[in-house]
């Protein structure tokens, strides 16, 4: 057994620091007003995020995952993934004494009131939950955060109460999008809870309480439908963005703005301005998964989602939008230097999962151009996927320098106080092409660049 704290040394033994009446259940606890000690089943990205941020909320936790080398790499704050803020918050916990980090699952299960099932992949959380059952404290809750295909939960609680299992089971869906985590953990626009519970309910309303006191609202519903709200919110994400994008393309034939389009139908309340930006694609850890599965869904019960179809058309369409429209405002891509500023699908995380840019550059390089290509993290991720035939850049002014087009495929906000005066001078050819609307168009065609947005004549 290996457990990791302050002095990141192997333990010989685990014992409860916070909560002594560890015979006591999770509910009763909490209403003598002590502190209870969490669990977090999974230290890869999910697991590693639920961890940290339950422990910022003041509760003790302990992650579990079964690979020795991850487990002291994130106890350390080394993590093998870029997300805003979370080393600091994974090292102050740690110091605190909150957040420990163990390859133990046994001392976990029965020491704990509430365990966090927050594995990456859904394939076999049905056996970890029914093999933690079988060692944990009898009112124990178990909250599914690791996505799911609807109808999981159910199963898995029909199963407990057959083998004689009395602990509770949550679904409890996570809104949580690469770069912002942290702060979509702390500042949700709301907690669902799918439970047939009252006292799991009460529970997670103590463990949540600092979020649920800052006016955050709480859903109460059943499995299933916390099952499908983060599907079906990914897929109705998936579509806006879509239909903005289509928009773009039609302003580009009328001599309309996309931007000031998208800014004017984002102001009508009923429609919102996030996720309305021309030129993003959704992207993510989980979104393609989680649109595949409700297409799954859908087709097992002989229903048709026309909409949820054309709009992951419109989403997978849209690199190859990028790519005509790249390449009409050059003669001839082939034999050409391109330059790609940002790899990451979107700022501040290193996932390239839906990345547009990548989609680019495989696109370029098929067609015979030389790819040139910088981001501040994601470049070890964009290496493995790309194997070799990308040349990767050290800074921004690298990735220009001689290149016959720049193209800005991620919003990274550095990208915004670059030196354009200097870009003009090292670049071969001066043309912009920003797949973000991120920069402003009017100075850099006054500065002499041929500027080319998404929608934007």
């Amino acid at each position: 057994m290996y457990q990791f704290g302050v002095a990141l040394r192997p333990q010989k033994s685990y014992k409860p620091k916070y909560c002594p009446d560890a015979t006591a259940s999770s509910l009763e606890k909490l209403r003598r007003g002590a502190c209870m000690n969490l669990g977090v089943y999974g230290s890869g990205y999910l697991g590693t995020v639920v961890s940290a941020c339950l422990a910022d909320l003041g509760m003790p936790v302990s992650c579990y995952d079964a690979d020795t080398s991850l487990v002291m790499e994130n106890a350390q704050g080394t993590l093998r993934f870029h997300e805003k803020n979370l080393k600091e918050i994974i090292r102050r916990n740690v110091r605190a004494d909150r957040l420990m980090y163990t390859t133990e699952i046994e001392t976990i299960a029965r020491r704990t009131g509430a365990i966090f099932i927050a594995e990456d992949d859904a394939s076999d959380i049905d056996t970890v939950v029914l093999d933690l059952a079988a060692v944990a404290a009898p009112q124990a809750v178990f909250v599914i955060v690791t996505p799911t295909p609807v109808g999981t939960a159910r199963k898995i609680e029909e199963e407990m109460r057959r083998r004689g299992y009395k602990q509770h089971v949550v679904t409890q869906p996570m809104f949580l999008t690469d770069g912002c985590a942290v702060e979509d953990f702390n500042w949700p626009d709301r907690l669902v809870l799918g439970t047939t519970s009252n006292d799991a309910v009460d529970v997670l309303k103590q463990i949540y309480r600092p979020i649920v006191m800052r006016g955050v609202p709480l859903i109460v519903t059943s499995h299933e439908t916390a099952e499908l709200v983060r599907e079906a919110s990914t897929a109705f994400v998936a579509t806006k963005m879509s239909f903005i994008n289509e928009l773009a393309s039609l302003c580009d034939h009328v001599q309309a703005d996309a931007t000031d389009l998208a800014l004017a139908m984002g102001l009508d309340k009923k429609i919102g301005p996030r996720c309305l930006q021309p030129g993003a694609r959704i992207g993510g850890t989980f979104v393609e998964n989680e649109m595949n599965a409700l297409a799954l869904l859908a087709e097992q019960f002989g229903v048709s989602l026309k909409v949820l179809s054309a709009a992951r058309e419109v989403n997978h369409g849209f690199s190859d939008h990028i790519m005509e429209k790249l390449t009409s405002v050059m003669p001839t891509v082939v034999g050409r230097e391109v330059g790609i500023l940002g790899l990451a699908f979107k700022p501040n995380t290193n996932c390239i999962a839906g990345s547009v840019s990548l989609s680019l550059a495989r696109g370029l390089i098929s067609k015979g151009a030389r790819v040139r290509a910088y981001d501040p993290v994601a470049i070890p991720e964009a290496q493995r996927e790309l194997n070799d035939v990308v040349h990767f850049c050290q800074n921004a002014y690298e990735a220009a320098e001689g290149s016959d087009a720049l193209v800005v495929g991620t919003s990274w906000p550095e990208f915004r106080a670059l030196d354009w005066q200097r870009m003009k001078r090292i670049l071969k050819n001066p043309v912009i092409f920003d797949t973000k609307n991120m920069l402003d168009a009017p100075r850099l065609r006054t500065m002499g660049f041929r500027y080319v947005g998404i929608g934007r004549s």
